[in-house]
């Protein structure tokens, strides 16, 4: 039998710290949920020592989560380390992942501490989480920038300490698919005590190589990947969890292990992870890209025609791309539409949410004749894009534009429960709608992005609107869709400002 590759998703944690992709506790679980459905067989759920916030958003999914392990980040602190045990305490399964770095330029101008006092830390460490599980897993930060002989002794401390997953990040994506997978088979080979635990990988994207870097250390040993959703991470972002498991299910002819993902669930959390941190997926990205599966070349396509796989080396339905495009409208009734969420992968909470996206399905279905697959997915990432507890909310907006005129926006928005109506006039119609909406919100944050994306084709295609605000050094995004682009520009205004109003401070793992 081939060995088991445990697929690492890190998500709610790594993810989340691109600039703008901070998640909410209840987006946090609603993307858990999805992953369970999947079969991940660890879910990192944040750093529990970085804020409230943070901690009460790992412990919801700690609680939630039955299936996956669910992991709490941690420094190798024993505050943090602590922390990160509380949160996982209510989990079924749960891992505390402990860090420290020990590349010679970290030890020495970061943690200004000497190689033999790094060691003895991270023993310390590993002790201290094994007082909460028997399942620690722990990271030489920077690994990849690390001296080999250094790394073999830590490692070889932290095993006896009690560690049982030792993970090797290429932190600042330095590392070439050889010279990576080259450390991991030396690592395993020169650390006397390395069968005791699994080897695991983590790889950044900044030279485009954190998949390919990640697949050569599974082929020298490595049984963990750590990875995210669309590659989703800072800087130039992580192995994408979709690529590394459909090349090691694909090529199973050169891979001595494979996943037990449901890969059927693969599109879903990619549209998923997308909507809930405004990141939009590229249209030509491996696997989850709305072309991964398209063929224009005439040559192709009568290639296809003929049989599948002259120009296809995985089949779409097995990622979760359907056949079936069925086409809802207005006269469309409860079991349909609740069938097709089925089909997609969309899973309410209740019997009142599924009450609720009908309703919303139906208001749709008034301004929209066809309603597609893609169409579902927004309306009910719109839906759940609402805090729990809404400071802004959009009532009505009026805008004018004309030819030779200044567009005007009129907005009544809802604070608190109380009704405050502003007019602006704006460079654009969109422009006025965000200046009326900044007169009654007074937030001061500073636009970095907006992002307009059609959900399908056609003139009366829902769009799907992504803003970024920043405001003292916290950065958000806001969603919103609607038919109506400056409609949809609003919501995605008011829910960057909720969660600017909401969100607790988080700090970032690394400093």
């Amino acid at each position: 039998m081939k060995d088991k590759l445990i697929i690492f998703d890190t998500t709610l944690r790594d993810g989340e710290q691109s600039p703008g992709a901070s998640m909410t506790k209840e987006e946090k679980v609603r993307i858990a949920r999805q992953l369970e459905r999947m079969r991940v067989d660890v879910i990192e759920a944040g750093f529990p020592a970085a804020s409230n916030g943070d901690f009460e958003s790992v412990k919801a999914v700690a609680g939630t989560i039955r299936d996956s392990t669910v992991c709490g980040l941690a420094r190798a602190l024993e505050n943090d380390i602590a922390r990160a045990g509380e949160a996982i305490r209510g989990a079924n399964s749960g891992r505390i992942h402990t860090f420290i770095a020990t590349s010679p330029i970290h030890m020495e101008k970061k943690l200004r501490m000497s190689p033999d006092q790094v060691v003895e830390q991270a023993v310390k460490a590993v002790k201290w989480a094994r007082q909460y599980t028997d399942n620690v897993e722990f990271s030489p930060e920077d690994a990849g920038r690390s001296e080999t002989d250094f790394l073999c002794r830590i490692l070889e401390a932290v095993i006896d300490a009690g560690a049982t997953t030792l993970n090797i990040p290429d932190t600042v994506g330095y590392n070439l698919p050889h010279v990576f997978g080259d450390l991991i088979r030396t690592l395993r080979e020169r650390i006397p005590n390395s069968g005791k635990a699994i080897f695991s990988v983590h790889c950044h994207n900044d030279l485009g190589l954190a998949v390919a870097n990640s697949l050569s250390a599974v082929l020298n040993g490595a049984r963990q990947v750590e990875c995210t959703i669309n590659g989703l991470g800072e800087r130039a972002g992580n192995a994408s969890l979709e690529e590394i498991v459909m090349a090691v299910r694909t090529r199973q002819d050169i891979f001595p292990c494979d996943t037990t993902l449901d890969t059927t669930q693969i599109v879903s959390a990619s549209r998923l992870v997308a909507s809930v941190t405004g990141f939009v997926v590229q249209p030509n990205k491996a696997i989850v890209g709305a072309n991964a599966f398209a063929h224009e070349s005439g040559i192709h396509q009568d290639g296809v025609l003929k049989h599948r796989e002259t120009y296809e080396i995985m089949r779409a339905e097995d990622v979760g791309w359907t056949a079936n495009k069925m086409v809802l409208g207005k006269h469309s009734g409860r079991n349909a539409f609740r069938s097709r969420l089925q089909e997609l992968g969309i899973v309410l909470d209740s019997e009142e949410a599924l009450n609720a996206a009908f309703v919303r399905f139906k208001d749709l279905a008034d301004k929209k004749h066809e309603i597609f697959d893609e169409d579902l997915h927004a309306l009910v990432s719109d839906e759940s894009s609402v805090l729990e507890h809404e400071h802004f909310k959009l009532v009505s907006l009026k805008v004018c534009s004309e030819t030779g005129e200044i567009p005007h926006a009129t907005v009544v928005v809802s604070e608190n429960g109380v009704e405050r109506q502003a007019e602006a006039d704006g460079g654009g119609p969109v422009d006025a709608a965000f200046k009326a909406i900044e007169a009654i919100a007074g937030s001061g944050a500073e636009l970095q992005l907006y992002s307009v994306n059609n959900i399908t084709s056609g003139t009366d295609a829902q769009g799907e609107v992504t803003v970024r605000l920043a405001k003292g050094g916290r950065i958000v995004n806001g969603q919103g869709a609607d038919t109506d682009i400056v409609i949809a520009s609003a919501k995605s205004y008011l829910h960057a400002l909720n969660k600017l109003h909401s969100k607790l401070e988080r700090a970032h793992p690394q400093v």
